[in-house]
């Protein structure tokens, strides 16, 4: 496993191993992209601490990034009532922009063993700056949990085990086919998975049953695209646009994605040409999922390089005059045109 995700699922097991031991730590830091399970940590968080819910004394919620410090020093002082902790919930408010970051450093290097806070970044991204020692120590005494897409067979089991609670079957391929056009995220995959499962009138979920029901993301559609373009089935590309201008996104973030998954596949034909090794085009395309990069590598099998590197200058060629073009759609759709006949 490398590094930077060994670390990730270290934060995983440190918080659930805190969870099951009743250990549960005295300052946490929770960002994410992944906000389902962000979401559910808080959510056992509060059962442990709040049992008797979050209108108690031993709750406390704060949002916004003009908290004064004194306010959250107040907090982490007040002793619990009826219980063994206090639960101190502090929303977008970032520790490293504080206007009164050395009293907060100090506060949190000293918090009592009744206290627990936790820091939630969701608007506010979390960018701490290393450089600065005050920020360093500040990281010293914070227990960082990382909450991003989880891996490929971890989310498969994931949603065949959903599935299973609402009494369907579904298949690996189709799992993964799942989690592929909803971009991997469980937020969006666990109303996806109620939706499906409550349409599939047999025990088993199918291919169909998924397609009936569930919206694609633009991702997810752009790489439709990119397929049909290589096996030259202009009708099929002219509808898949066609998908693309009704979800009502901007020309340019249309081009934008229809570009940058071209420059994947041109990625995925050099890594079919040089032997480079999944791990190599799942870190040049930013890619979370091996089913991604599977796909990307089916698609390219299917092209040349040569194809690839005069594709990705129609893109660059296009991004240049839809900025003057008086109809971009009628641009995009001459692009499409253009990229399935490529020789």
């Amino acid at each position: 496993m490398p590094p930077q995700k060994k670390k990730i699922a270290d934060g995983y097991r440190r918080l659930a191993e805190a969870f099951a031991g009743g250990q549960i730590g005295s300052f946490y830091i929770f960002h994410g992209d992944e906000r389902y399970l962000l979401e559910r940590s808080l959510w056992e968080l509060r059962r442990r601490m709040c049992p008797d819910g979050l209108d108690g004394f031993n709750y406390k919620r704060f949002e916004g990034k003009n908290i004064p410090v004194k306010e959250l020093d107040d907090a982490i002082d007040t002793l619990p009532a009826f219980a063994e902790r206090t639960l101190i919930e502090v929303h977008d408010f970032d520790i490293f922009k504080s206007d009164d970051k050395q009293r907060l450093s100090e506060i949190l290097s000293d918090i009592p063993d009744y206290a627990c806070i936790v820091f939630i970044y969701d608007i506010v991204a979390y960018k701490p700056d290393g450089r600065q020692k005050i920020n360093a120590e500040i990281l010293k005494h914070a227990d960082v949990i990382e909450f991003t897409v989880q891996d490929q067979d971890n989310l498969v089991k994931w949603i065949r085990r959903h599935f299973a609670d609402a009494g369907k079957q579904i298949s690996v391929p189709d799992a993964e086919y799942l989690a592929f056009i909803t971009g991997g995220y469980m937020s969006a995959l666990y109303g996806e998975i109620g939706k499906t499962a409550a349409y599939a009138k047999n025990e088993t979920v199918s291919r169909s049953d998924i397609d009936a029901v569930v919206i694609p993301v633009l991702d997810t559609v752009a790489y439709k695209l990119t397929d049909a373009l290589v096996r030259r089935e202009h009708a099929d590309a002219m509808r898949i646009l066609d998908e693309l201008l009704q979800m009502r996104e901007a020309p340019h973030k249309l081009l934008f994605n229809i570009s940058l998954k071209m420059r994947q596949l041109l990625a995925a034909r050099i890594c079919i040409e040089d032997s480079s090794g999944m791990d190599w085009l799942m870190g040049v395309c930013g890619l979370r999922q091996e089913f991604q990069a599977k796909t990307l590598l089916a698609t390219a099998r299917k092209t040349t390089l040569a194809r690839c590197k005069k594709a990705v200058l129609l893109c660059a060629e296009t991004a240049y005059e839809l900025n003057s073009a008086p109809e971009p759609e009628s641009r995009l759709a001459e692009l499409v045109a253009k990229l399935a006949f490529i020789e």
